[in-house]
């Protein structure tokens, strides 16, 4: 759904238009790889917040 929110001003036809332009810029071969790496980065992201969550949790319930 967040990505609904992110995209929503554009429509099918920009949509195309850009990911026509990204597969003529980057190459087919290359962009399994450029996923590859998103994926490991937005988990690693996602990671890092999961852990300063229970960090956080854990300075609460210390105070308690």
């Amino acid at each position: 759904m967040d990505i609904l929110l992110l995209i929503g001003g554009l429509g099918m036809s920009e949509i195309l238009l850009i990911a026509l332009v990204v597969l003529l810029f980057f190459g087919g071969k290359k962009i399994p790889e450029l996923m590859k790496g998103l994926g490991k980065g937005v988990r690693s992201f996602k990671d890092g917040m999961n852990e300063v969550e229970k960090d956080i949790k854990e300075t609460i319930k210390e105070d308690k």
